[in-house]
């Protein structure tokens, strides 16, 4: 059971190391050993959410090419220039409810030179807005609708028996989140030396050549004109957003299946709730279990509805907004989501292997910790998010763990922001990219790595939103 979960940390890491699709790729690697070197059973790969990823990642994609992002990003930047001396606590949170809109905190690359800029022009160190604004953008993953973490948390726990929403979910992550990048803007307010009182950047304005670097360039989305098209997939895109929430609250609406439900006792038990039988093969399943079994009309599943909408909006927009199917794939949007994919693919279908083949070892191993302190999962999140560098591949991999070892769906629910902790080791794409928007270098990573501009506001944001996570589920369950 060691080697075995050597091999998976091994093939994390190494996958990690190299980054984008390779952390799917070479989780198969891992997966190929455990099956056809130690013949464990082979476990079930997450369809379910990869399909959600796709059909949100294709409508979003789709939204960025129809220049609707160029609008949103461009009303951001507007709030940030018209008050340039709140941007510590006004940017991370435009970079988080872009996140929410969008799904994904890729979205970030657009508004992080505007960001810098500002600052920049206002005499603020960039370093406070800017650190706390990437963290922001990834720590709004979970509290978006169409977000991979999001959905598969609320797939899974409806599996395991704890029934819940999208929007009971976000009911608690929003707030939670906010709570911490609030935390976490606080902290960020007077961090570091103000620029006028660095020694290090006032030598840099000595040099003419740097001194132009830094405040030669004016970037801006504002004279860009963004046509009406571009605004109405915003709309659609909007209206998408809000058809699901609405399915997601009033469940009752959506039209309903008969499924065959195999009775026993007082427990009910779906024959297969993922399987379409025909009328015929329905009979003779019931016939089957004659006497046990009755008709059962089932919702259609949420995960269903949402890759109907989304992919219906993403026909809007094409139809009605001059949405360029080409340029979306060739997008950083929909491109980085397709990573996204395979990587949640490989390292879940490893990472359930691994753990359905060694279930009874390890209930009886945390059992004691689980029992009393069921909170500590979210080191574990934690943990395993720094290795995997995705929130939705944590919520995937770890959460039916989680609730084999029998912690309740509240505690889960509440520490769900600690699934976020890839800031701690600064590899992520958004990371880097605002350490090189950052023209005059106060944005970095330290000599000794971990010494680098997003651990402190990251540190403070998933701690915060945690403690506040579980305080709201402790209040209403």
């Amino acid at each position: 059971m060691i080697l075995q979960l050597l091999i998976v940390l091994a093939a994390l890491y190494i996958g990690s190391r190299y980054g984008s699709l390779a952390l799917g790729a070479i989780s198969g690697i891992g997966l190929a050993i455990l099956v056809l070197g130690f013949g464990l059973e082979p476990g079930t790969p997450p369809t379910d959410v990869i399909y959600i990823i796709i059909a949100a990642v294709t409508c979003a994609g789709i939204l960025q090419a129809s220049g609707g992002m160029d609008w949103l990003i461009q009303l951001a930047e507007k709030l940030l220039r018209k008050h340039p001396e709140r941007i510590t606590f006004l940017a991370p949170f435009c970079t988080f409810f872009l996140t929410i809109l969008v799904g994904t905190g890729h979205v970030v690359y657009t508004l992080m030179p505007i960001i810098c800029d500002i600052a920049l022009k206002k005499g603020i160190r960039p370093e406070r807005p800017c650190g706390v604004a990437s963290i922001a953008s990834q720590v709004g993953i979970t509290c978006s609708p169409i977000a991979a973490a999001v959905v598969a948390f609320v797939s899974i726990s409806n599996t395991n028996g704890f029934e819940i929403s999208i929007p009971q979910v976000l009911m608690v992550t929003i707030p939670a989140c906010m709570c911490g990048l609030t935390a976490a803007a606080l902290c960020s307010y007077k961090r570091g030396k103000d620029l006028d009182k660095d020694p290090v950047f006032q030598k840099k304005l000595q040099d003419p050549e740097q001194y132009k670097f830094i405040y030669g360039s004016n970037a801006t989305t504002l004279d860009k004109e963004i046509p009406q098209s571009a605004k109405n997939a915003v709309f659609i895109f909007l209206g998408a957003l809000l058809v699901i929430v609405f399915f997601a609250v009033f469940q009752n609406a959506l039209p309903s299946t008969a499924t065959l439900r195999a009775i026993k006792g007082s427990q009910d038990m779906y024959i297969d709730e993922n399987l379409t039988l025909s009328a015929n093969q329905l009979v003779q399943a019931r016939a089957h279990v004659t006497g046990m079994t009755e008709w059962f009309n089932k919702p259609l599943a949420m995960t269903v509805v949402i890759q109907i909408i989304m992919i219906s909006a993403a026909a809007l927009m094409i139809i009605f907004c001059k949405a360029s199917p080409k340029k979306a794939v060739s997008g950083p949007v929909w491109q980085s989501g397709m990573v996204a994919v395979v990587a949640i693919y490989g390292i879940a279908w490893l990472a359930d292997t691994y753990f359905s083949n060694n279930m009874n070892e390890m209930q009886v191993a945390l059992a004691g910790i689980v029992r009393n302190y069921p909170w500590a999962i979210a080191f574990v999140f934690f943990i395993v998010s720094v290795l995997i560098n995705s929130q939705g591949a944590v919520v995937v991999a770890m959460l039916p763990l989680a609730y084999s070892l029998g912690i309740p769906g509240p505690v889960l629910l509440g520490v769900l922001p600690s699934v976020y902790g890839y800031f701690f080791i600064p590899n992520y794409p958004s990371d880097i990219a605002t350490v090189n928007f950052d023209r005059s270098g106060t944005t970095v990573i330290g000599k000794y790595l971990l010494n680098h501009s997003f651990m402190m506001p990251g540190l403070v944001s998933v701690v915060v939103s945690t403690l506040v996570g579980l305080l709201i589920t402790q209040l209403i369950y």
